[in-house]
């Protein structure tokens, strides 16, 4: 059974606006710090709401297409690389997590990999990689299924406290699986989409394009969103909406970080429209097609970075400004409480 999102009480939204309003500054001074509490608050359902208790996921997978195809500028064996650096503590999310207080763990959604048992590992893997979708459907419906529904799953084992959840991947070859769901999804030309993921030169990024109209000529453009999951999803991205529907079930914010973890966003959103409110899109990728999608969605990010590097990086650097919002809204002053003179 798939998570309920909680429902969003928007007759909390004028009180919110009021309380935004009355602190100590010109209306909207705050820019888009204001509409973050403003969401923060229409998650919680609370005028006071909190973001003090933030946890990390990455989830990791490796994909079929890079068993023959050059999708990729790295190759295969640094997707379980990257899980053990990880787990060192060596990465770049570990280290914004570190800075930040944020706590972290790694899922193993389908790494082609047996990995010794780590405390920061949660071994959730399905299989030991995706199928190549240019000869078959990468998961299959029973196995999409059954990794939306363990992303869920490990979300509602996460501490009662938690109120923000960021979200990260790692994946050799998941760019092209990002690409490949969100041409079904958004219908944008895959011309728009394909990009250098890894880093592929000009040629690269010609090969990559056609490898996936290959994928696609085999699967086509289904319109149904379990049907797009089953012939070019990833188990970690399939892993990561699932973690989503279950965050809006739990009332949690959902930080969204780049072009993959986007795909999974607009995967979600697909199976459950309702979780739009619960997603706080975060950064705009420097990976190509990032930006028309956020465009498609009708969304502006937090940040514009230039990242392209995933792990929920970009997600993490959002996060102090999550907190801020909530932070403000909680404690500054009002014009009241302060007694200062409003405006004429």
């Amino acid at each position: 059974m798939r998570p309920t999102p909680a429902p969003i009480d928007e007759t909390l939204a004028p009180k919110l606006q009021h309380k935004i309003d009355r602190k100590t500054k010109p209306l909207g001074a705050l820019g888009r710090l204001e509409a973050v509490a403003l969401q923060l608050g229409l998650i919680q359902n609370r005028l006071d709401p909190s973001a003090h208790h933030p946890y990390a996921l990455v989830f990791a997978a490796d994909h079929g297409l890079t068993r023959t195809h050059p999708v990729s500028a790295y190759p295969r064996d640094v997707t379980w690389q990257m899980v053990r650096n990880f787990l060192a503590g060596g990465a770049a999310i570990n280290v914004f997590c570190r800075t930040f207080g944020i706590p972290l763990k790694v899922v193993d959604a389908g790494v082609d990999h047996l990995f010794t048992p780590h405390p920061d590992l949660i071994d959730a893997k399905l299989a030991f990689g995706s199928n190549d979708a240019v000869t078959a459907p990468a998961l299959g419906l029973e196995l999409a299924h059954r990794a939306v529904a363990t992303g869920a799953e490990i979300v509602s084992r996460l501490p009662d406290s938690l109120d923000v959840l960021i979200l990260g991947e790692m994946g050799i070859g998941n760019t092209a699986t990002a690409t490949l769901l969100l041409h079904c999804f958004t219908g944008l030309p895959l011309a728009t989409l394909v990009g250098r993921g890894t880093g592929l030169d000009d040629a690269g990024v010609a090969r990559k394009r056609a490898v996936l109209e290959q994928a696609l000529a085999r699967g086509g453009t289904p319109s149904d969103p379990w049907q797009i999951l089953a012939e070019y999803g990833g188990l970690e991205i399939a892993q990561m909406a699932g973690a989503m529907l279950a965050a809006s079930e739990r009332r949690v914010a959902v930080l969204v970080d780049g072009f993959i973890a986007t795909a999974a966003a607009v995967a979600a959103l697909a199976i459950t429209p309702e979780i739009r409110p619960y997603l706080i899109f975060t950064h705009c990728s420097n990976e190509q097609g990032h930006r028309a999608v956020l465009d498609h969605l009708g969304v502006s990010p937090l940040l514009d970075l230039d990242l392209r590097l995933g792990e929920g990086t970009g997600a993490a650097l959002a996060y102090p400004l999550v907190q801020a919002a909530a932070a403000f809204l909680n404690e500054m002053a009002s014009f009241e409480s302060a007694g200062v003179a409003d405006r004429a």
